[in-house]
């Protein structure tokens, strides 16, 4: 008997059981697409290339992870998508790329609710996400918009699908704790002409004049406040470090995903 899977009780045939039980163990990298060019797509390319030699023990070549963007962007008929890449095994290596609409990014500023949590593996972005959604879950039902990280210590790490950064003026500041090295992350910090990299203590939170979330989606998401169980932090808009944050991805053009392209 082979394996099936039964959806309320009806035998499913569009999932097939043995690929359901692989991609649980595994990891990805998710991309907007606007005019079939992607921002940081070498660090996509690192990130799949990195995480795979550490999960699966073997490389997985640039040239592989193009051929199926590219079949994404001719099947879909259109340079505007979101593309999730997943990474995962049974007897060989595996993608599964998953296709869909260009997701706008956000406008309004979010309200964050910090738990103490810190992700298992986080520089990897895994497949474990349950306790992501988990404590996002739990933010929203306490009437807040998502949720924030800090470590036993009381360091702000991340959001949970975010990277999060700060700003003294123009000047931005990421937390050092261990975070999941997002690419959006990675490209602002290639547009700054200075950054700090240092701990970001709960307590430091009223010295800050605005924070941020970054994400393949939000490049620059206002954070509204941050409450924790001291209270709660507010922040304003703030022109000066939200022209930085512009500055910074102008200075980084998005990269073709068709080798060789130069149109936009």
């Amino acid at each position: 008997m082979s394996d099936f899977l039964l959806l309320d009780g009806t035998r499913s045939p569009a999932v097939d059981a043995t690929l359901l039980r692989a991609t649980a163990y595994g990891h990805f990298t998710s991309m907007q697409v606007r005019d079939g060019r992607v921002d940081g797509l070498d660090l996509h390319f690192e990130r799949l290339d990195r995480s795979t030699r550490e999960v699966f023990g073997q490389p997985l070549p640039e040239d592989r992870v193009r051929r199926d963007l590219q079949a994404a962007l001719e099947q879909a008929g259109t340079g505007d998508l979101s593309i999730r890449v997943n990474v995962f095994a049974t007897d060989e290596l595996h993608l599964l790329t998953r296709v869909g609409p260009p997701v706008p990014a956000g406008t309004e500023p979010v309200r964050l609710l910090a738990f103490q949590h810190e992700r298992g593996v986080p520089h990897l972005k895994h497949t474990g996400t349950f306790d992501l959604t988990y404590y996002a879950r739990k933010a929203e039902l306490s009437g807040y918009d998502d949720a924030v990280f800090h470590t036993a210590t009381g360091e702000i790490s991340e959001a949970s699908i975010w990277n999060i950064c700060f700003a003294r003026g123009p000047h931005l500041v990421f937390p050092s704790a261990p975070a999941l090295p997002g690419i959006r992350r990675q490209v602002l910090q290639r547009g700054l002409d200075d950054y700090t990299t240092k701990p970001v203590p709960l307590a430091d939170l009223t010295t800050y004049d605005a924070a941020y979330l970054t994400n393949s989606i939000d490049p620059a998401l206002p954070v509204a406040s941050i409450s924790t169980q001291d209270g709660t932090t507010t922040y304003e808009s703030h022109p000066i470090s939200a022209d930085t944050i512009a500055k910074a991805y102008a200075a980084v053009p998005a990269q073709p995903i068709r080798s060789g392209s130069t149109t936009r």
